[in-house]
Order: C-alpha cells, then sequence, then structure tokens
C-alpha cells in the first residue's frame, strides 16, 4: 500500500506543479491588462494598430492617434458593438503645432503636424464584470509614465456615457 499512496501522492503533486504553471502561463508578466491594473505603461503599446486619428480643440487643442489591441483591431475593423472582453483602445496626443518648414515649402500656413507630447496616454479596457459600473470599461490616464490620480479618472465615465449606444466608444475606425 505504501507505493500506491506514495505514488498517488508524487501524481498529484505533479499535476499540481503543471495547472500552476499553466496558471502563470497564461497570462504574461507582460500582459498590457495586468500592466495597466498595476499603474505601468504596457509594453510595445505603442506599435499597437492605428485605428483612427483626431483633432481635439477647445481647451484640449491637441491632434491625437487612437491605437487597438488585436482584439480592438477586429471590433473595429468589423463595426462590432458591443466591443468583446478584452479590447483595449489607446490615445496618444501631441500639441497642433504648425510646420515651419513644410509651409515654406508650400509657401503659405497650411501644414500642421504633431509636436510635443500632450495630456498623456490614455488607455479603455472592456471587462464588464471588473468595470461593470461604469457600462464595462475601466478609464486609465498616464502622465510622464505615471498612472493619474483616481481623482482625475472621474471624470472620463460621465462624457463617455452619453454615448452608451456606441458602447461608449467616441472613436469610429478610420478605413
Amino acid at each position: 500500500m505504501k507505493p500506491a499512496l506514495l505514488l498517488l501522492s508524487l501524481s498529484v503533486a505533479v499535476a499540481a506543479s503543471l495547472l500552476a504553471a499553466t496558471a502563470q502561463s497564461s497570462q504574461p508578466a507582460d500582459d498590457p491588462v495586468s500592466s495597466i491594473l498595476a499603474g505601468k505603461l504596457p509594453p510595445g503599446y505603442r506599435d499597437w494598430k492605428f485605428i483612427s486619428l483626431a483633432r481635439e480643440e477647445g481647451d484640449l487643442d491637441d491632434i491625437r492617434a487612437v491605437l487597438g489591441n488585436d482584439t480592438a483591431l477586429k471590433a473595429f475593423r468589423g463595426n462590432a458593438r458591443p466591443f468583446p472582453e478584452g479590447t483595449i483602445i489607446a490615445r496618444l496626443a501631441w500639441s497642433y503645432s504648425p510646420s515651419d518648414v513644410n509651409n515654406e515649402a508650400f509657401g503659405k500656413k497650411q501644414s500642421f503636424v504633431p509636436g510635443t507630447p500632450k495630456n498623456g496616454v490614455q488607455f479603455m479596457i472592456k471587462d464588464s464584470t471588473r468595470f461593470a459600473a461604469t457600462g464595462g470599461w475601466g478609464y486609465f490616464h498616464f502622465e510622464d509614465g505615471k498612472p493619474a490620480p483616481e481623482s482625475m479618472l472621474k471624470s472620463c465615465f460621465p462624457c463617455h456615457d452619453k454615448i452608451k449606444d456606441r458602447d461608449f466608444v467616441f472613436t469610429n475606425y478610420a478605413h
């Protein structure tokens, strides 16, 4: 009986080790959601796919690129609403600056380009369970690589709530 008990104990230990290794590998350390939730910019987010471009006037006065992970890109291209779980949308912004070099070449003031980074980096993460109170979306903002205070994020949902029929997303896919 002792050898059978020993074999059973060893089998249980091996199975538990395999299960733990699988659970750890299912969410790698550089997983974008884990990084954002931990208050870190996700590695490689600037290499995500282009979704759209926007120009904001008024107080924001910036030009912005909207990027998305593979889940976001597929949803935007397929015009899928609501967005699927795991969608991550990133917004990068720069000052909207005249290009003296381009304007000189054109002979008139007509060219504007992204200038210095402005208004931080923002992310929206679709997780209907975790962010049920805000339409299934979590809102995150980073300034100089550091997470913005929670108080600043309270202003996100009230604006997005106005477009709940679009699954709380302002951006349209730039075909």
